[in-house]
């Protein structure tokens, strides 16, 4: 039986009395890699800072691990979830970038050695120089530190805003297969995205989103190829989909170039 992560129950959420989600409903389970997809205003970083406890229903309930946000520390369910805010500099308060990654570590109350095994260990894989001062690096390096921070607190679920705003294409490319190797280990991911291009190509599942509320859920293919859902939450296919819709019903569940490629060969 599938292990249910996190949770939503009829949950809404107001500023100042004016609701931002309504009457949310939604399971995400174990090892899955979930987009939530929608305009602007649609409430899409209302749902990801509702999943990890920064922000608390105004009605209904969240779960995470069985566990009820309101009842919960942030800091207690920081020990089982990362969060990559979009800007990478929300989250960046130390003067090296050792120390960056060393900060969350301490906080989760990992011993001396652990977190310097874990600390040589992010700058191995990232290729980052521990001594340099993470505010003269690029953006999309700063980024990366960021990503680098919560994969060294090994976290059972992440949860990322907008992960690839900023960035150039091989600096997204980058960032995404990081993420889809953290997925492939068991990591529970939750991703913020505009980009359908990045939704069509890491995830396993969408929730579609529209004024506070969600318009559907499903796997990747049957949500982008729901041309009339995407249209009621104001949102267009990725290219080679609405390229394949257009060719007719034969291609219409046709998402990659190689599969067109394919296909275009067995029609000729």
């Amino acid at each position: 039986m599938s292990k249910v992560m996190l949770e939503f129950k009829d949950v809404s959420f107001s500023y100042n009395s004016t609701a931002n989600v309504q009457s949310l409903n939604a399971k995400i389970e174990k090892g899955d890699f979930v987009a939530v997809i929608g305009s602007n205003g649609a409430g899409k970083s209302t749902f990801s800072k509702l999943c990890n406890g920064l922000l608390i229903p105004t009605e209904g309930d969240v779960f995470v691990l069985g566990k009820n946000t309101r009842r919960e520390k942030v800091s207690n369910l920081a020990k089982h979830i990362g969060f990559l805010f979009q800007n990478p500099d929300r989250q960046i308060c130390c003067n090296t970038v050792a120390e960056e990654i060393a900060f969350s570590l301490k906080n989760n109350g990992l011993k001396a050695d652990e977190v310097k095994a874990r600390v040589e260990a992010a700058l191995a894989e990232f290729g980052f120089d521990g001594k340099m001062e993470p505010f003269n690096m690029s953006r999309g390096q700063r980024q990366r530190l960021c990503l680098a921070c919560l994969i060294a607190l090994k976290p059972e679920i992440l949860i990322l805003d907008e992960p690839t705003t900023g960035l150039d294409y091989r600096e997204c490319m980058e960032m995404m297969e990081k993420i889809r190797q953290l997925n492939n280990e068991g990591t529970t991911v939750i991703m913020v995205c505009h980009d359908m291009e990045v939704v069509l190509d890491f995830a396993k599942t969408v929730i579609v989103m529209n004024r506070g509320q969600i318009l559907g859920q499903g796997s990747t293919r049957e949500i982008l190829s729901n041309t009339e859902l995407l249209g009621q939450a104001r949102l267009l296919q990725p290219q080679i989909a609405a390229t394949c819709t257009a060719l007719g019903d034969e291609y219409k569940n046709i998402f990659t170039v190689e599969e067109l490629i394919f296909k275009l060969k067995e029609n000729a």
